[in-house]
């Protein structure tokens, strides 16, 4: 079995507005048409796009086969089954370009239903009422078994060609074609999300969707310990706070800002600071913990994310962190290239219980919230 979509995307669009054809109108940063073929990769054996001959340069860089269309959807779909034939495709999926949030779902209920009809496709119930009339309604219709025609409509390859190829012409879509010469067309459940870019108000209902689905929402916790050893004063958080022990560690010890960046690698799923920094690797004896932060920031960006919001608990009887809050956010925000007002540093103690209450060491615990940028 072989798979072929065809994307129809000769038209031009012009109710939506602009100074490009709809297709090729920016959608969240890419063009309409970027989205439709993303959503057929991996689902099909082969893509055909059919093109107006003025966009053929444009439609180039997408690196698939391209018909010219015609002077109607039915005869652009009719020259992309011709340019198939002969290929071995034995059933065709036949898309609008201008619906770039078809879903994976979709696809699969179409093809499932082909197997055992000739042909199949998406829809909607009618729901609302139905009314005749211009200016003033003149009479009402049944909704009873309407339905709001989608697309992928799917097909066995030879029958939809040699349906096209003795159509005489004028049909509203590639369903129409098929039941002219006698097929069956089973219905899929649609989805309102597959709606068609018509007007120019679609392409902000659209936009809204995609920010909806590529909405990404990670969580990391991180913890730290450090012992106190001989000394006069501790980091916490990016500031030296006076006090008359130091922190122990590999490297400048500053507990806050250690969980802090391992909350971000735990939200990004990429390890710890030992897998960054091997406290065995001696470059970083004594190293500054802004290194370490500096560079899980430097990730954040690379996978496409910003922070929501971090929120750093330091846990210590000793010394006070009120006098230093702002301080410590402060730096914070000047390391991270974040806003103040998305970094809280606060902290508790543990009530004289456990190491942190016998003056021991310092724990900390953060959470970071990241999101799709």
């Amino acid at each position: 079995m072989t798979t072929a979509a065809i994307i129809v995307a000769a038209g031009r669009g012009i109710r939506a507005g602009g100074d490009l054809p709809k297709q090729w109108q920016d959608l969240a940063g890419e063009p309409v048409l970027a989205h439709t073929l993303r959503a057929f990769a991996g689902q099909v054996d082969r893509v055909v796009l059919v093109i107006h001959p003025d966009d053929r340069a444009r439609a180039a860089g997408f690196g698939l086969p391209l018909v010219d269309g015609g002077a109607t959807r039915a005869e652009s779909v009719r020259n992309a089954l011709n340019w198939l034939d002969g290929q071995g495709v034995t059933q065709v999926l036949i898309h609008d370009g201008a619906r770039p949030l078809v879903s994976a779902q979709i696809i699969a209920r179409v093809l499932a239903a082909l197997q055992d009809h000739p042909g199949a496709a998406p829809a909607l119930p009618v729901t609302d009422a139905l009314w005749r009339g211009a200016a003033t309604v003149d009479g009402t219709a049944p909704r009873d078994g309407l339905w709001r025609a989608q697309t992928p409509q799917g097909f066995r390859f030879d029958a939809i060609l040699a349906a096209h190829r003795n159509h005489p012409g004028g049909a509203a879509d590639d369903v129409e074609v098929a039941r002219w010469a006698g097929h069956t067309v089973a219905i899929v459940q649609g989805e309102e999300d597959n709606l068609k870019l018509t007007y120019a108000a679609d392409f902000f209902r659209a936009a809204s969707i995609l920010r909806d689905r590529n909405m990404d929402i990670r969580l990391g916790n991180g913890y730290d310990v450090h012992a106190f050893t001989d000394g006069e004063d501790v980091w916490l958080c990016g500031v030296k706070v006076p006090h008359e022990r130091a922190l122990l560690g590999h490297s400048d010890a500053d507990v806050g800002m250690h969980a802090l960046t391992d909350a971000i690698y735990g939200a990004l799923a990429e390890g710890d600071i030992g897998v960054h920094f091997p406290p065995s690797d001696p470059q970083w004896k004594g190293a500054q913990s802004h290194i370490f932060l500096r560079h899980a920031m430097g990730r954040v960006s690379a996978r496409g994310y910003r922070v929501a919001n971090c929120d750093v608990t330091l846990v210590c009887e000793r010394p006070k962190i009120g006098p230093y809050q702002t301080a410590m956010r402060a730096a914070l925000s000047q390391i991270m290239g974040i806003e103040m007002d998305k970094i809280s540093v606060k902290a508790t103690t543990s009530e004289r219980l456990g190491f942190t209450g016998r003056e021991e060491g310092i724990a900390a615990l953060a959470t970071c919230a990241l999101v799709r940028a």
